[in-house]
């Protein structure tokens, strides 16, 4: 089983997901959004499996101080734009396993039923 948390190190909710999998001695690799970056065809294939409204992160205040032309009639493709300009506006943590997503988000009570 091959883990890839995503995220950006300093988020606080990213960090209690890291805690999360360390105190249970789950194994996994950290892709930094802020050091590596968000690859378009990874980002496309994360909305067209959990949705763009899943994925996206419009309570930060990244997306929230968009210019409001940027956050109107928004859709998938418009989405991907911005997320792969502005790394902050994707939803934290993403966790694949072997590649596909498997969770957006940190809710202990998800992760318990999905890594149990």
């Amino acid at each position: 089983m091959n883990i890839t948390l995503y995220g950006i190190p300093n988020c606080d909710t990213v960090k209690k997901a890291r805690a999360w999998l360390a105190g249970r001695g789950i194994a996994y690799a950290f892709h930094d959004y802020k050091k590596a970056g968000a690859e378009p065809a990874t980002l496309r294939r994360w909305v067209d499996a959990v949705g763009w409204e899943t994925l996206l992160n419009r309570a930060g205040p990244t997306f929230r101080n968009l210019p409001d032309g940027q956050k109107a009639d928004l859709d998938a493709d418009k989405v991907l734009a911005i997320m792969q300009a502005h790394t902050s506006t994707i939803k934290r943590p993403v966790v694949t396993r072997d590649g596909a997503v498997v969770l957006v988000g940190f809710q202990p009570d998800a992760w318990d039923k999905h890594f149990a």
